[in-house]
């Protein structure tokens, strides 16, 4: 199966659960497993040639002038990352089907399941540095909403804003570090940075790009000082807590400390700073993890502590290292979700976490009893379970490094985590399965249904398994091991077993589990002694920090940012005003290289019209509706310019918006008073006029420097001139520039205008449900009306010219890609001609005849304009490249066809659902204002053309 298709199907699958929910929870839960399964089955698809030796490539270039392309590679580390991520999540979904209440809104669940599922495997087959930071800041996003997701607890909202904080700005740093990376390698791709290692460990900027990237990977992977955020998620349903915190997001950090291996590692800045910071981890997170009392929590502190001897083993930069840290994240995935599912499924039956009001559960709880312990025990490194085989491949490389000159200090450290990751999973077994049954239980505890505990049981068969047959194992973890070396180190020949020997890790483990066990027989004490023991809460510290911060903000933003649009269009002009003033004052101008024209009359008379509307806008803004007349003629006026300066498009193009904006500002000032009140001080008013005048003598200056002088390089005029046929198949240059050479403008200008036409429908739907809504229904007109609101002659003009009006428009539409026209000009025009429609004969009978709703014309035509510009990447090309061919059809003549029609087909709708969406708002107010009344068209037979009152169907006929 494509890569493509493996990363796309949990992204189109999401869609799918929330539509499902409706038929029920098995539905819901059973559509996701399958769009998961096909995932899975698709990553397998691609085995053979992973165990190859083979790297599995997909590519599409989307923007190679700026290095961001769709590529996507599959290695072992990939392809092992992807199955932990599909086959645990493949348990999940199933552990979660019955683990969620039904209460709780599993299509809404399952959906950001999903979501998180295709981020994650983004990450890990991305080739291309760019693509893995957006699937890398999408995993912060969709963790957010599954760590929030019961919404109504205060602890998961709390947990999932400082998810998103801690991990948010470490992404914001690895950004920086990876643009870094791509700059010193010459490359963004992922394939061609592996391949430079001396270059940019040799680089200037190695240390700044690898402390960035080590931010990143260490606040995703809690590693200290960021651990704080990890054990505060837990506030998130068990299935979250199992999928993001054992075996997926949390590992994410670490996935990209092991691709990254082979560049960033083998310096004394890799050694030092992340074998200290797993280190520290290692230790924090176990000294933690024993005295708390809540299963999850105790869970969450060990995952800390496991990440971070997983970080300390990539940390060394020895081959060794590297595939004990690759076998360690296996065998951890596979304990630590079984362990968290069981925590689940305690809290799930006996309605607490609380080990203190638990114990003696494996007499009402045996089948749980079996699989927590095993995978307890694993964690814990007893032998004959795997994770006991990669703690002693830690303990080894731990014995053999030596850290600030001190032979003894990383493997006492390491001895002393392995010490209380041993004593917390024996106190998880001893003090809450074993003991005396007792009679407090908050609820009745006994095994759930095989829906829960058959997952968590899967993953202890595999605990079993490896730690039995590790043989079964080892070729896999050398083959991973093997692309995360890359060429920077051959795959040891250690081979895994049960026993190695009278080796030095034997006896650092015994000392460990025995250490354990007595610390776990000493537990009172020394928990009377933590509880005693003075220490930094890192909450307290959390919450402090972000309130100093929103403190300082406050003062620095408050002043500056106070509601006020006047302000801040003077701090931005008098910004701009300053720099522009600065570079011409510094800089130095050339000689005048051309001769003034001669200006004849026509411009002149022009010229001064121009001016003497502006200045007569200026002196009297506060007269709403003769602004708006001055408005039309300064827009009038330009459009002539155009004209006169031979631009047929533009001036249509101004044009006609001039028309749709006057009837629409038209609309708006019927809810307005008639004079603007005076709110700024006479010394305000000198302050902003001197601003203005500066501002325009600086565009005039500018002007008219530039337009006497030649440009120093070639017009980019010239090079659209001379490819707009040759590249774009038209020769409306214009055109050729909105829906080819920059296409990618145009379409983000639609989506911003149907985003703001969706702003009004919004805010008059504010005005109509609020305080707003009584002064409206009393208002009383302020002028007399005519009494013929819907007159004869108007109503017959509009109803004969409409056809007219919309063949012209098709005219246009059809034109626009050799001669002036264009979707924008020809949407403007149908939007004039509906317009029309709604003013001859009423809201009412116009909106009965609307067969299509606008909100779905604008997304129709975003959808069109989108799906083509994605239709190039089938061919290999950029996004929106467009493509043309001429075909002769009897008795037709040759004619072009282009895809830039379908892309200007898109242009044409979204431009058409914005106007008329703006102007149902308005008109909506209008009728609650009964500005507009219900009634038919006066010159218009009811029984003939409108529908009778309390009809249900639609009129025939239509605009």
């Amino acid at each position: 199966m494509s890569l493509f298709f493996i990363v796309a199907l949990p992204f189109l699958g999401a869609l799918l659960p929330g539509l499902m929910n409706a038929a029920g929870r098995a539905a819901c839960a059973g559509v996701t497993f399958t769009v998961s399964l096909a995932a899975f089955i698709g990553l397998l698809t691609n085995l053979p040639s992973v165990l190859a030796g083979e790297v599995v490539m997909a590519r599409v270039d989307w923007m190679p002038a700026l290095g961001l392309n769709f590529t996507l590679m599959l290695d072992g580390l990939g392809f092992f990352f992807a199955l932990l991520i599909l086959g645990i999540g493949l348990l999940i979904i199933a552990y979660g089907r019955h683990y969620l209440s039904r209460e709780d809104n599993m299509g809404e669940f399952f959906t950001y399941l999903l979501l998180f599922q295709g981020a994650m495997v983004g990450i890990v087959l991305s080739d291309n540095i760019l693509l893995l930071l957006v699937f890398w800041e999408l995993t912060s996003l969709s963790s957010f909403l599954l760590i929030g997701y019961w919404k109504h607890l205060p602890e998961g909202r709390q947990g999932a804003r400082m998810a998103l904080t801690v991990t948010g700005m470490g992404g914001l740093a690895m950004i920086a570090g990876m643009l870094i990376l791509g700059q010193i390698a010459g490359s963004y791709d992922l394939s061609v940075i592996l391949q430079n290692r001396d270059l940019i460990q040799a680089d200037p900027l190695y240390l700044t790009a690898l402390i960035l990237i080590l931010l990143g990977c260490f606040t995703k992977s809690a590693q200290f000082p960021f651990h704080f955020w990890l054990p505060h998620a837990m506030a998130a349903p068990t299935p979250v807590s199992a999928y993001l915190h054992s075996a997926t997001m949390v590992k994410a950090g670490i996935f990209l400390m092991a691709r990254m291996w082979p560049v960033l590692s083998g310096t004394p800045e890799w050694f030092v700073i992340v074998t200290t910071a797993g280190l520290l981890t290692m230790v924090i997170g176990a000294v933690i993890a024993l005295f708390k009392h809540d299963l999850k929590a105790l869970l969450a502190f060990s995952t800390v502590s496991h990440l971070g001897l997983i970080t300390m083993l990539l940390g060394t930069g020895t081959a060794f290292g590297a595939m004990a840290a690759v076998f360690h994240i296996l065998n951890h995935a596979t304990f630590k979700a079984a362990l968290f599912m069981s925590a689940g499924i305690i809290d799930h039956e006996a309605h607490t976490r609380d080990i203190r009001r638990l114990g003696g559960l494996r007499h009402l709880m045996p089948v749980t009893f079996v699989i927590a312990t095993i995978a307890a025990l694993s964690m814990a490194g007893i032998p004959a379970l795997n994770g006991f085989l990669s703690k002693e491949m830690m303990l080894e490389e731990a014995y053999r490094t030596e850290l600030f000159g001190n032979v003894w200090l990383v493997p006492a450290l390491a001895v002393v985590g392995s010490l209380f990751s041993a004593a917390y999973s024996f106190r998880l077994i001893g003090h809450t399965f074993l003991g005396k049954v007792r009679d407090d239980y908050p609820a009745k505890p006994h095994d759930p249904n095989p829906g829960m505990w058959l997952p968590p049981a899967i993953l202890v068969v595999l605990v079993l398994i490896i730690g039995l047959a590790p043989f079964l194992a080892e070729p896999f973890v050398k083959l991973v091991t093997a692309s995360v070396l890359g060429g920077a180190g051959e795959v040891p020949k250690a081979y895994f077993a049960i026993w190695h020997g009278l080796v030095p890790a034997l006896y650092m483990s015994i000392i460990a589990v025995v250490g354990g066990l007595i610390l776990l027989a000493l537990f009172r004490p020394a928990l009377r002694l933590w509880d005693a023991a003075p220490r930094p809460e890192a909450k307290a510290i959390f919450d402090a920090v972000v309130n100093a911060a929103a403190r300082l903000a406050e003062r620095l933003i408050l002043p500056l940012h106070n509601g006020a649009f006047s302000r801040y269009a003077a701090i931005a002009a008098v910004a701009i005003l300053a720099a522009g003033f600065h570079a011409w004052f510094t800089g130095t101008v050339g000689a005048p290289s051309r001769a003034m024209q001669p200006a004849s009359p026509v411009p002149i008379a022009g010229w001064i019209m121009l001016v003497a509307a502006t200045g007569g806008l200026v002196f009297l803004h506060r007269n709403r509706f003769l602004s708006l007349i001055l408005i039309g003629i300064v827009g009038l006026m330009v459009s002539v310019a155009f004209v006169y300066f031979s631009a047929p498009d533009l001036a249509m193009t101004q044009f006609t918006v001039e028309v749709v904006t006057i009837i629409l500002l038209l609309l708006a000032l019927n809810f307005l008073p008639n004079r603007t009140p005076i709110e700024s001080s006479v010394l305000r008013r000198v302050r902003d006029g001197a601003v203005a005048i500066a501002g325009g003598l600086a565009t005039f200056g500018l002007a008219y420097h530039y337009l006497l002088r030649d440009a120093a390089a070639l017009p980019i005029s010239e090079f659209h001139l001379a490819n707009s046929y040759k590249g774009g198949g038209g020769t409306n240059v214009v055109n050729v520039i909105l829906v080819d050479f920059r296409g990618f403008d145009t379409y983000g200008e639609i989506i911003v205008l149907g985003i703001a036409a969706l702003l009004i429908f919004a805010l008059t739907e504010t005005l109509l449900d609020g305080p707003v809504r009584a002064r409206l229904l009393n208002r009383k007109p302020d002028q007399p009306r005519s009494g013929d609101k819907h007159p004869m002659m108007m109503v017959v003009l509009t109803r004969v010219i409409m056809p007219v009006v919309m063949l012209v428009g098709f005219y246009i539409f059809l034109r626009g890609h050799n001669e002036p026209g264009g979707g924008f000009i020809a949407g403007l025009i149908v939007s004039i001609a509906v317009v029309m429609q709604y003013m001859a004969s009423g809201f009412s009978w116009a909106s009965q005849r609307l067969k299509y709703p606008y909100h779905g014309v604008i997304g129709a035509g975003v959808l069109i304009a989108g799906l083509t510009g994605i239709g190039s990447w089938f061919v290999g090309k950029p996004f929106l490249t467009s493509a043309f061919t001429y075909v002769r059809i009897p008795p037709f003549d040759k004619f072009e066809l282009a895809t830039a029609a379908l892309f200007d087909l898109g242009v044409f709708l979204a431009v058409v659902g914005a106007v008329m969406l703006s102007l149902e708002s308005f008109s909506r107010l209008a009728r609650r204002a009964h500005v507009d009344d219900d009634k038919h068209p006066m010159d218009i037979d009811p029984s003939r053309d409108d529908p009778p009152e309390g009809a249900t169907t639609p009129a025939k006929g239509g605009v």
